[in-house]
């Protein structure tokens, strides 16, 4: 089964192919899952990144762990949609991956030492509305003394009054604002598009 990503709502699992479906499909199905991923890809600077998550990159992540896993028994399915359904917008909020890339294995501890709590200095912000500072890492915490994470998982809440500026043309940008690592990211009008299709 096929859906548009700004479909609302938890995954189930009759949202899901079969294992066999899903072979038969899926250089399709991940073509256009792919394509429909390029605008809600945000940078901000060049080594921070948010993959922003609706249900059509989610119903990939699940069919994908299903594929390598040959996962086809219900239970384990339903573990698999209980990991990844919290990733998906309920309406009000956004929801990405956060990514601190730095190709260079020596380069990217010594960063990571030096940009510990930075998942607690990222901000997005609807016009001159005050900034949205994001909720992060839920699940667990990802940053010890020492270091943060390459990955975290952080959502952004927005209110009313930013959604309706937002959806009345209001720009739509991210920043950080660590002392290592200061940077924002206005968006295009592409990417603001695709990411305002997650409100309800």
């Amino acid at each position: 089964m096929a859906f548009n990503g700004n479909q609302s709502g938890p995954l189930a699992a009759s949202d899901l192919m079969s294992l066999e479906q899903y072979h038969r499909e899926r250089p399709a199905f991940r073509e256009r899952v792919l394509a429909h991923k390029k605008n809600r890809q945000v940078a901000i600077g060049p080594n921070a990144t948010l993959y922003f998550e609706d249900r059509l990159t989610m119903q990939y992540q699940v069919q994908e762990m299903l594929r390598i896993e040959r996962i086809f028994e219900t239970e384990a399915i339903e573990e698999e949609l209980a990991a990844y359904n919290p990733l998906i917008p309920t309406g009000r909020n956004l929801k990405a991956t956060f990514m601190l890339e730095f190709p260079d294995v020596d380069e990217r501890r010594k960063k990571l030492a030096k940009l510990a709590g930075i998942e607690n200095h990222l901000y997005a912000q609807a016009g001159d509305l005050d900034p949205v500072l994001c909720i992060a890492d839920e699940d667990l915490d990802r940053t010890d003394g020492d270091k943060t994470s390459a990955v975290h998982f952080v959502r952004f809440e927005f209110d009313d009054a930013a959604v309706k500026a937002l959806e009345q043309g209001a720009e739509l940008k991210f920043f950080i604002d660590h002392a290592e690592y200061a940077h924002e990211s206005a968006l295009t009008p592409e990417q603001r598009a695709a990411l305002i299709a997650d409100f309800d």
